[in-house]
């Protein structure tokens, strides 16, 4: 088969996003687009502009980008680790699928790359399929939705449009609770088990889990999981909620509150990690592994320790490409010549 006459697959790999610098004026751009989703922020939209405009883009990008600048390499850590992920899966999956015009690509909902610009790029070269997989292993309005709003938008500006295909989550996937499993045990192997083992995860507000958001309990289920392979009673684990924005209840409890409540109480060593995100960025490197380990250690506890997220980990790699392979051979039926 000639490579003109293959079926073109795009695979999307995307995630939330990252300021294109370290600095104020570059953090304040990407505030300004993040903050402005109404999936993000539910407040009317006329409202949330004043107060955005008026009292968060003045005051939160000076702080925001002194703590991208204290996790910042040559880029952001979240663009690196997508790059990687994205080469090599695209070494396995272009040597596998030899019968497809296979194009890997990454996309971020906010900042650069665009996943809008993406699409409009692969509209002048047209793809059969695509397959779009959000690197967000729990489902929610907040970070997975908007990769839809995105598609949403894009599909009337299109005569001919492509198959398309979104995985919408695998917080359960025995591949990632394995994964999971694997990344504690290979740190505890070398750093030694401690009193506790906290899983944060990212934070949404109460009132969107109240509505119906199944974001919350799919995290439970994933520390559950994690926590039940690896033997663990209920005393030497919890699960958390981290990252709060703004004056409204959260989903609880939250992370800080029960670091402090612990290490008040005698908890002398923690190990944290947060299975919310696939690659390692401001709220873990900064948050968890920085923030969170002074207010542990300035209450009285002795030993906190962050185990990095998946990243471009073998197992990470192995549960992604599993994913995506899934989809894949499907299509070998539906593009079949």
């Amino acid at each position: 088969m000639s490579t003109a006459s293959k079926p073109k697959v795009t695979v999307i790999l995307a995630n939330l996003g990252t300021p294109d610098a370290a600095t104020v004026p570059a953090v304040r751009q990407f505030l300004k687009q993040f903050l402005s989703d109404q999936r993000v922020i539910e407040i009317p939209k006329l409202l949330w502009q004043v107060i955005l405009r008026c009292f968060v883009l003045p005051f939160r990008p000076k702080r925001v980008a002194h703590a991208y600048a204290s996790v910042w390499r040559e880029d952001s850590p979240m663009r690196e680790i997508l790059t990687a992920q994205t080469e090599a899966l695209r070494q396995q999956l272009t040597l596998a699928y030899p019968q497809f015009e296979l194009n890997l690509v990454f996309a971020m909902t906010y900042g650069q790359p665009g996943i809008t610009p993406l699409l409009q790029k692969l509209a002048q070269n047209p793809q059969d399929h695509i397959v779009l997989l959000p690197l967000f292993p729990q489902y929610s309005a907040t970070s997975t939705a908007p990769l839809y709003d995105t598609l949403a938008k894009w599909i009337p500006t299109q005569r001919n449009l492509p198959g398309l295909t979104i995985i919408k989550e695998y917080y359960r996937h025995p591949l990632f609770i394995q994964a999971l499993v694997s990344s504690i045990q290979k740190f505890q192997a070398q750093h030694g088990k401690p009193e506790k083992l906290l899983m944060s995860f990212h934070g949404i507000p109460q009132p969107y889990a109240d509505k119906g958001d199944p974001y919350a309990e799919q995290c439970r289920e994933t520390a559950r999981l994690v926590a039940q392979a690896l033997g663990l009673e209920p005393n030497q684990w919890a699960i958390s909620f981290q990252s709060r924005f703004g004056k409204q209840e959260w989903v609880k409890p939250y992370t800080d509150q029960l670091l402090s409540e612990w290490a008040q109480q005698g908890v002398k060593s923690v190990q944290i990690l947060s299975p919310a995100f696939s690659a390692d960025c401001l709220e873990t490197l900064e948050e968890l592994a920085i923030q969170n380990a002074e207010l542990f250690l300035n209450a009285g506890g002795e030993s906190y320790q962050y185990i990095p997220a998946l990243n471009d980990s073998d197992e990470h790699l192995k549960l992604l490409s599993q994913l995506l392979q899934a989809n894949l051979d499907a299509l070998e039926l539906t593009l079949a010549h």
